[in-house]
This record gives C-alpha cells, structure tokens and sequence, in this order.
C-alpha cells in the first residue's frame, strides 16, 4: 500500500507508480455557456477558473480535501503565470495535464496545460507557485507528512519530464 493513495472522494485506490511517467491528467471539463465573453469565445478569467479546478483535482489526488482544510491546513496559490493560445467555445471538451516542477517543506511549483480533449490542441497553460498555509495561523507552514509523502513520490518521477519551454518566462517588451 505504500505506492497507492486513496480518493476519499472517489472511494478506489489507484497506484501511483501507474501515472507517473507522464503530467498526470486528473481532471476534464466542459465550457460552460457563463465562460463565454462578448467576443464569442471563453473569456480569459475563466482559464484561470478551470485551471483552479484542476488545482483542486491535484489537491484531491494527493489527499488534501475538506478534513485537511477543516484541520486549518491548505495551499495558497501567489503567483501565477498564464499563456493563452487558442480560443475554446461554449461546450468544447477540456482536458487538463498537470506536472510537478518544483517541491519542498512549504512550497509547491505547478504546471498545467489545458487541451482540447478531442482534437488535442494544446489551449493554454499555467505555470503556479503554491504555499502551504496554516489557515488558523495565517502563516507559511510545512506540508503534511503524508501529503509531503505523495508529493515527494511524485516529483521524483516528474524531475524526469521534460521542463516545459513555458516554465519561468519573463514578460517584457523587447527593444
């Protein structure tokens, strides 16, 4: 049982070493007809929307749901990075990807890449750095021992992926 984590939420176990090897894809979705803005297409708060939730499919996967958060412990996103690349529509499939980039004590490095879940077009990608928090101290705390556990498993395999070409960009105009 050691390699196997289990989804309160979806009540099976799933072995980690099985998806490993690649960004995990843990969540899919739908455009809804509320994240259509007035140019006909998905409107680029909801981007980050849907990559929240796949956030929260990560977070459910490595074991944080509501008991861990009713304990007072969570994870807080304070940076962000978003690349748009093509437009999706209302009630175009979704598919997310999400690897690990970076890991320790308190800090959680995140990459995810939105697809269209039929044509496979890569859509959008996020790149997000994640602090562990004790909500009842309002301050940076080290993650969980068996969160920590999960995540470490996962982060020695994804330190063999490739680092995707949009990791640690700058925004600037050159001159």
């Amino acid at each position: 049982m050691d390699n196997e984590i289990y989804l309160k939420r979806e009540y099976q176990y799933f072995s980690l070493e099985d998806k490993l090897s690649q960004p995990l894809e843990l969540y899919q979705a739908q455009v809804r007809p509320d994240w259509i803005d007035y140019n006909g297409h998905m409107s680029e708060s909801f981007y980050l929307y849907a990559f929240g939730d796949a956030s929260d499919a990560l977070f459910q996967y490595i074991g944080i749901d509501n008991d861990y958060r009713l304990a007072g412990k969570s994870f807080y996103t304070v940076e962000t990075h978003i690349n748009f690349y093509l437009e999706a529509s209302k009630g175009e499939p979704l598919k997310f990807t999400t690897q690990i980039l970076g890991l320790n004590a308190k800090k959680l490095h995140i990459f995810h890449q939105m697809f269209h879940a039929e044509s496979g077009d890569l859509l959008a990608t996020t790149e997000q750095m994640l602090i562990h928090v004790d909500m009842k101290k309002a301050k940076a705390c080290e993650i969980e021992p068996a969160v920590k556990d999960i995540l470490g498993k996962i982060w020695a395999s994804h330190q063999k992926l490739p680092t995707p070409s949009q990791k640690g960009r700058v925004m600037a105009i050159k001159k």
